[in-house]
This record gives structure tokens, sequence and C-alpha cells, in this order.
């Protein structure tokens, strides 16, 4: 009576270890989707809790937005150029002057604001992406240990996109509007540009 007992549970308790080991490469998944969603948020936030960032891709696009036909063309540059200088910081290939380079972005991109200044849309370009391949080598080198590259690139090209677009959307609508608050703008983001370059 005693074994017949027995025998049930020690069935019972091998096809529970059989399932929790058929279970377990289950875990793996969730924690490699896991990883990729921390990464993708990590590249997400990086661009809208750096001001720096945030100030430069904004005002890129309101300048774009105010004083180009092809509105689109200097923030595609920046994009552009951001993955490559991304991918160089990501290799550790070093660049000069990053941080100064990215202080310099804000006073000219915030003084290109604040004077409207029409520069041939092929020189916007050119422009925008000299300055993008140092915030994008930024991006790439502070990516943190435990981020997975591809999901953290991915993540703050979105961000990128979406700044540039918030920029563009209000470059169009004071186009035509009240010219002192993209010129106060401009020079608010060329002072914080000038107050790096110091620190």
């Amino acid at each position: 009576m005693h074994r017949s007992r027995i025998a049930p549970a020690a069935v019972l308790l091998a096809l529970m270890a059989a399932g929790a080991a058929h279970a377990h490469p289950g875990h793996e998944h969730i924690a490699e989707a896991a990883g990729w969603a921390t990464s993708a948020i990590d590249g997400f936030m990086h661009p809208l809790t750096g001001a720096d960032h945030l100030c430069a891709m904004i005002v890129l696009g309101v300048w774009s937005a105010m004083t180009s036909r092809r509105v689109w063309l200097a923030p595609l540059a920046f994009a552009s150029v951001l993955l490559l200088g991304a991918l160089l910081g990501l290799a550790r290939v070093p660049l000069p002057a990053v941080e100064p380079m990215i202080a310099a972005s804000l006073l000219v991109l915030g003084l290109l604001t604040a004077t409207r200044a029409r520069l041939p849309e092929v020189a916007g370009a050119l422009v925008a992406g000299v300055f993008a391949l140092f915030h994008g080598h930024a991006h790439g080198y502070e990516l943190p240990e435990t981020a997975i590259a591809l999901p953290y690139i991915a993540g703050f090209m979105v961000a990128t996109t979406g700044l540039h677009c918030v920029g563009i959307a209000g470059g169009l609508t004071l186009r035509r509007g009240a010219a002192w608050l993209p010129r106060l703008a401009g020079l608010g983001v060329a002072a914080y540009g000038v107050l790096l370059l110091a620190a």
C-alpha cells in the first residue's frame, strides 16, 4: 500500500522536473527580449535626457523649417551622419574634441535660428552633418555596458527623428507667426552653447 502511493508521487515529481527543464529555455528568450526592450528604451531616452542633444536636434528642425524649402534635408543629413558617428563611437574610433564640437553645434545652430540665416540647402545639410558626427559619436561611445547595441541605436535614432519632427513642426508654425519666439529660442540655445564651451 505504501509503495503504491510512492510510485505516483515519484512520477508526478519527474513530470514536474521535466516541465521545469523544458521551460528553462523560455526564460532565456524572455530575458533576451527584456534586454532588447531595455536597450531600446535606454537609447531612446539618451537624446531626451541630454539637454545638449535635445536642444541641437529641435533647433535644427526649427531653423530648417523656417529657412528652407526642403525642410527635411538638413535633419535627414543630421540623422544619417549621426548613425555613422554612433558606429564610430561603438567601435571606439577616436574623434577629437567631441564635447566642444557638441557645444559649438548649439552655438552655431542657435545663431542660425536666431538670425534666420538662409544658407544654400546643401551647405545647411553639410553643417548639420558635421555636427551630427560628434553627437552620434557621443551616443555610441556612451552605450551602457549592459545594453545591446542594435536596439540601443534604433532607440536613439527614433528619438532623434522625433525631435527633428518637433522642431520642424514648430518652425513651420512660426514661419509666418511671432518672429521673436524662434529668435529668443535660438539665442537661448546659443547662450547654452557658450556656457558649455566655457565650462
